[in-house]
């Protein structure tokens, strides 16, 4: 690992990942051909292989068609994956409900697991009661658990709707310990936004230019 390596693709203008490799930047990662070889390989990996190649079909069959739903169910479809599991958070119970009818009327088996499964307090986790939103008792979120959970269950492909920032970082990392399956976000939760932060991006020199923290 070299710590002193920094990518900046956001702020590349050469674009020579889109031209074949022409004139590659200093600051470009296909500069590093060993490492770049090596990914490639992991590609020719049976599961990798068939699931990256499924993942493209779904792109250009729906590309500017599909929504994000059909779009992971046309992939699990393509997979042939009958058990699909849901992390979902209590926030967005109805859209979890929406999403388990909608997966369950085109024929998969549906195993969802919400945010509080468990009835921890918060306290048992060592989250201060000053910190929690509600004082006395108040159910922490179990990003791990849900992992867990869905992972007995022999889910094979999980889809997250609306774990907090850094609890879906939780699931992701656990839920590749404790099974095999991929898995992906169909909701990424911003409660001021509706859940959907590309508005805050979008408003970033607007609207929202004041409410990103210090700089």
């Amino acid at each position: 690992m070299d710590t002193n390596r920094i990518y900046s693709c956001a702020s590349c203008g050469a674009f020579a990942c889109e031209n074949q490799g022409k004139d590659n930047p200093d600051i470009c990662p296909m500069n590093d051909t060993g490492l770049s070889l090596k990914i490639k390989d992991e590609y020719s990996e049976d599961e990798n292989r068939e699931f990256f190649i499924n993942a493209a079909k779904v792109e250009s069959e729906g590309y500017g068609n599909w929504n994000r739903v059909r779009e992971t169910i046309e992939l699990c479809r393509r997979m042939g994956y009958r058990r699909i599991g849901i992390a979902f958070c209590a926030g967005l119970l109805h859209e979890a409900n929406t999403v388990m009818r909608l997966f369950r009327e085109r024929g998969f088996e549906v195993v969802s697991v919400k945010c509080k499964a468990g009835g921890n307090d918060k306290c048992e986790f060592g989250i201060d009661e000053e910190d929690k939103i509600e004082k006395g008792f108040e159910p922490a979120c179990n990003p791990i658990g849900q992992a867990a959970f869905l992972a007995s269950c022999g889910v094979e492909f999980a889809v997250v709707i609306g774990l907090c920032v850094g609890h879906d970082s939780l699931f992701y990392k656990y839920f590749s310990r404790y099974s095999d399956a991929f898995c992906t976000t169909l909701v990424a939760k911003d409660r001021v936004t509706g859940n959907n932060p590309c508005a805050a991006i979008y408003g970033a020199n607007g609207y929202f230019r004041d409410r990103f923290g210090d700089k």
